[in-house]
Order: structure tokens, then sequence, then C-alpha cells
């Protein structure tokens, strides 16, 4: 009785201690500042229409270095703005000539400032400027680095006080002949104000400090909830708890702070050695794995067998013992088996987010990719936690009836559908072109069509007597998987499914073209020299779309992005390349490789704009359903080489 009572006690302190080695990671994250910045304007009194020139200054601590304006991929490089305000029409940003030399931080080239730095800002008033003071704002995000660590990316503000007076004298801005001004991102530097924003360089929820950057690991983790391999594991953890007769409501808290205490330990371990192992690429490659999906496919298979009644899935009686055994010694080692099983089963589907959050982190402080895993996997762990927390609510549900039997059936279906979708990954990433698009949605069509047949009785499976009669919500839900199954039938025929394009196989007639109205588009796929080449025959710039078999965000974006009429216009100006990153060959390999090191990334997909000599122009990471911010990127781009040029 005294080892059971003292046990939830010492577990009251796991909580505490996360929260204690968080602050610490917080706190070690933040108190290094090796740059002090401030701003200083030539001249404090200009009329409305002319230019303010003011220096933005940075003060570097010894042995560190601040990246340029115009540092090659790898670092982050630094980014000026001048925060928003009427009275300004636009602004230049100059930089002074860098250090260009190897970095073993990134181990490439880069361009970098020591000591002190200064950046020219000009400042362009509107004509219709009021009089009167005005403050000015730079806002810079900058990352720095030493010989032995980097330091997340920082946000930092400077403001100098200026005054508006038509009567003042206007003064030409005085340039050093050795700055040159600098294209940022994918947009000129002269250009109306914005209100300061991430450039579509890089995630911003990912790289704006560790805060921002533990709150994105967090919501990924939520996200996470919504695969395929992680949602079904909801009913087996309800099962779970809900066999647990005797449990109190204390039994109940501990009972969850272990399951989820359980999940953050061993998935972020899991992340750790699965990442030394095999590199975040690695991680990635997992989630289009052809062993891995095909694992999934078959266990979703033998689960939605079991629902249909084919068989029983039931534990070896010995197994069942040991953990009955365990049960009664307090359930905790149960528990924590329960969190092992479901990091094990959850990995597959959650390794993309795993291998971008690791891949993100590497440039961070010490800690970061830890941290960054334990706020992932909490997130993932909190459903489940907020689920177990109240295990009496779930014994009060109705464990007898025909709806029991109802539901088992319609699972066992959407099971079966899930399993098709892991096959037709296998079959992508290995190129068989066995599933193709209109075998899958045929499969798809029956298997969808078959449970709304049975909620409205033509279909005689167990759960729904021959007398029984047909309820409002039966048939409703029965009506939606009918209407669901008709739904898919055009995209047998060479129609668009919207968003259901993601996750089913492309048109065959599509390999390599983007459609839009009678027009196509051609597409280079994993040809990457031939496309530098051939934009150097035409004098264009190179579209690299890297993307995936298996990847459903790809496919949305090629289904539904590309063929919009007006991205289509834009991107017939490029020269368009597809490298894909996930299969089994040795040009995904090369792909692979080529991204990472040219991008510092593993995400798919991701675009780049590059020049014929392979300069980048712009980048975009992941989906986006925002035509217009997609449609601005492709065309800044070519905007900024132009007003470079």
């Amino acid at each position: 009785m005294l080892r059971s009572e003292r046990a939830p006690i010492k577990l009251k302190l796991l909580p505490a201690i996360f929260a204690v080695f968080l602050s610490i990671g917080l706190a070690s994250a933040q108190k290094l500042d090796p740059a002090q910045w401030s701003l200083e304007v030539e001249s404090t009194t200009v009329p409305p229409g002319s230019q303010v020139q003011a220096k933005l200054k940075a003060k570097l601590a010894p042995g560190w270095h601040l990246y340029s304006l115009t540092t090659p991929p790898g670092p982050i490089p630094t980014q000026v703005k001048l925060a928003e305000s009427p009275a300004i029409a636009g602004v230049t940003i100059y930089q002074p000539p860098p250090t260009r030399k190897f970095d073993e931080n990134f181990n490439s080239d880069t361009e970098t400032f020591e000591n002190e730095v200064a950046f020219i800002l000009v400042a362009e008033l509107a004509k219709d400027a009021q009089p009167g003071p005005l403050e000015l704002t730079a806002q810079v995000r900058y990352q720095m680095c030493d010989d032995r660590q980097c330091l997340p990316p920082r946000r930092k503000t400077a403001s100098a006080s200026i005054s508006i007076d038509p009567a003042a004298p206007s003064v030409q801005p005085s340039i050093p002949a050795n700055y040159s001004a600098v294209v940022q991102g994918s947009q000129p530097v002269r250009a109306a104000i914005t209100p300061v924003a991430d450039s579509p360089n890089q995630p911003s929820s990912l790289t704006g400090g560790l805060g921002w950057f533990l709150l994105a690991a967090f919501g990924f983790g939520l996200a996470a909830i919504f695969t395929p391999c992680v949602f079904p594991m909801i009913p087996i953890t309800m099962s779970f708890f809900l066999n647990r007769q005797n449990g109190t409501r204390r039994d109940s808290v501990v009972q969850a702070s272990v399951f989820c205490l359980g999940i953050i330990v061993l998935f972020t371990s899991l992340g750790a050695i699965t990442t030394a192992a095999l590199g975040p690429f690695g991680v990635v490659r997992l989630g289009s794995n052809p062993w891995v999906n095909s694992f999934i496919a078959a266990i979703f298979v033998a689960f939605a067998l079991s629902l249909l009644g084919a068989f029983e899935i039931t534990l070896p009686s010995g197994l069942l013992t040991k953990l009955t055994a365990a049960s009664d010694r307090g359930g905790l080692i149960g528990t924590l088996l329960m969190g092992l099983t479901f990091c094990l089963t959850s990995f597959a589907c959650v390794g993309p987010f795993v291998g971008s959050l690791l891949a993100a982190s590497v440039q961070g402080e010490r800690m970061q990719p830890l941290l960054g895993m334990m706020s992932f996997a909490a997130g993932l762990a909190l459903p489940f936690f907020l689920l177990a927390l109240f295990p009496s609510w779930l014994n009060r549900l109705p464990r007898s009836g025909g709806w029991m039997g109802r539901v088992k059936v319609v699972l066992g279906f959407v099971l079966l559908a899930l399993a098709l979708k892991y096959a037709s990954n296998v079959d992508q990433v290995l190129q068989w072109n066995f599933l193709t698009r209109e075998r899958f949605l045929a499969a798809w069509v029956v298997l969808f069509a078959l449970p709304g047949l049975y909620l409205l009785g033509f279909l005689r499976l167990p759960g729904v007597k021959p007398q029984e009669p047909l309820g409002l919500p039966r048939m409703l839900i029965g009506a939606a998987f009918l209407i669901f199954a008709v739904s898919l039938m055009p995209g047998m025929f060479g129609g668009r499914l919207g968003d259901l394009d993601a996750y089913v196989p492309p048109p065959a007639a599509d390999a390599g073209l983007t459609r839009s109205g009678g027009s196509k588009t051609a597409w280079l796929k994993n040809s990457y020299a031939e496309a530098l080449e051939l934009a150097r025959r035409e004098n264009k710039l190179v579209f690299v779309s890297f993307t995936g078999y298996a990847c459903t965000n790809c496919h949305w974006m090629k289904a539904n992005m590309f063929p919009r009429p007006e991205i289509q216009e834009a991107l017939s100006r490029f020269v368009l390349v597809e490298l894909y990153t996930d299969g089994t060959d040795e040009a995904s390999m090369v792909n692979q490789e080529l991204q990472e090191k040219k991008f510092s990334t593993v995400a798919i997909p991701y675009y780049a704009i590059l020049t014929p000599d392979e300069q980048v122009v712009a980048t975009f990471p992941s989906l986006t359903r925002n035509p217009q911010e997609f449609l601005r990127f492709l065309q800044n781009a070519g905007t900024a080489v132009a007003w470079k040029q």
C-alpha cells in the first residue's frame, strides 16, 4: 500500500522537472546577444518628397560574425526593412563589401561582417507627407555565429527621429563608392514599404527565434494527430483507459500524465537516435519508404478484416497475463508500454514533420533540437492526455446495441481505403504504375459506396437487422458515403478532384505536364543539369520544384495551384524542372543531396528560382493555398533579377 501511494507523488515532480529543463533551454538561447544595433540619420530636418539617408550600425562582440544581406544559402542572411509609415514611399538598402570565406559551420562559402558594420538606408518621403516629427524604425532579422556555434535568428529594432518641414533644404544622399544596393528575397529594394513580414526564403515559423520555433513544433505535433497513422490510435487509446475498471479520478490523472510523458520521452529519444543514424533526410524518407508503407498497409488491412468479422485480433495470453500483473502493481509499466507502442506506430506518418523540424533546428542553440522535439511530442500527446483524463465519461458511453456493430463495419471499409492509399505510395515510389489513378479511384468508389449501401440496408452485414427501421442519423451518414463515392467518379475520366487530388495518384497523361485549359507546359524530370543548359540557351530563369512521389502537399500544388491560368502564364517564362527526392533510385539520392546542400532544408514541396549559373534568386517553402502569394513569388523573382541587372 505504501508503495502504490507514493508512486503518484513522485510522478507529480515530472512535469515540474520538464518545465525546469525547458526554462533552462529558453534562458540559454536568449542570454547571448553579441550584436548592438543603432540608427543614425544624416539630416534631422527634411522636406516632403526628399530622400533621407540613415545608417543602421551593428557593434559585434569579439569572435562573432554577422552574415551579409547577400550571403549564399546556408546561414540565414541579414534582412533589413523599414517599418510601415504613410510618410515613406520607398527605401533602398546598401551594404559595404562583406568578407567572403569558407565557413565551417555550414561547410560552404559565406559572406560575413566582423567587429562593426553600417548599412545605409535611403528612405524616399512621400510628396504628401505631413509636416511634423517622424520616427524611422529599422527592423532587422539576423543570425550570428562564432567558430563553435550559431545562434538562432533574432529580430531587433532601432529608431531615429526626423522632422518634416516644407521649408527645409533638400539634401542628396551620399553613398560611399564601395557600397552596393541589395535585392533581398524576391522583392526589389526600391518599392512601396509594406508591413514587415518574413521573406518567403525561409519558413517564418521555424526561423523566427526559439519561442516561435517551439510554438511551431507544438503546432506540428497537434497537426500530426490527423495523419492516418495517428488518428486510428485514438479508439485504441480509449479502449486502453476504459479497461481500467477501478481507477479513481486521481489514478486517471496519474495514468494520463505517465502516458503522455512516455510519449514525450520515448518519441524524443526515438527521433534523436534516428536522426543520428540516418540524418534529417533519412527521417523524412521513412514517410515514403516502401517497406514502411507496405507494413502500414498490411496492418490496416488486418485491422479492417478484423472489424469486418473475418477474425478477431487478440494479444497472446502470456502477454495479457504479464500486462495484467503490471496493471495490478499500479499499471504504470503498461501505460509506458502503451506510449512506446504509440510512438512506433505513428513514427512513419510523422517522419516528414520530425525531419523538417530537426533540419530547421540544427543551426540554432545546442539545446534547440531537443527542445523542439519535446515541444513536438507535447503537442502530439496533448489530445491523448485530455482523452485519458476523463475515463469515467467514456465508461458512461453505451456499450451495447446495434450502433457498435455498425461503427465496426464502417471503420473496416474506411481502413481498407486507407490501406489502399499506403499501397499507392509504394506503387508510386517504386514506379510500378499498377495502381493507376483510374484503378485507385475505382477501388475508392466501391470502398466508400459499400458502407453507404450497408447503412441504408442494401448490404447485409452484422449490425443492421433486416426489419430494423432506418433512423435519420443512419440515413444521412449512409447518404454522405454514397455522395462522396459518386463525387470521385469524374476523376476516373480526367476530371480534377480539388483537395482530394493530393491523396490520389496523378493522371498518367500529366506526367511532366501542367495543364491549363487546352494548353500544356512541359516539365523536365530529374534533369537539373539539362534545365540549366536549356535556361542558358533560352536566356531564362530555372524554376525548380523539389517534390515527391508520395508527397500529398506536392500533389495538391501540382493539381490545384500550377494549372491556374495566372500561375500557368507566369510559369511559362521559366524553364521548369521537377526533382523527386523520395524515390529509391539514384536520381532521388542526388536530388536529396542537392536540396540539403544548396538550400539547407529537407522539406517538400520546396520551390526555388535560379539563374542559369545556379545563383539563387528566390525560394518558396511548402504548400500555399493563396494563389496571389505564389504569383507574387513568381513575378517578383523576375523583377528582382531585371532590377539588379
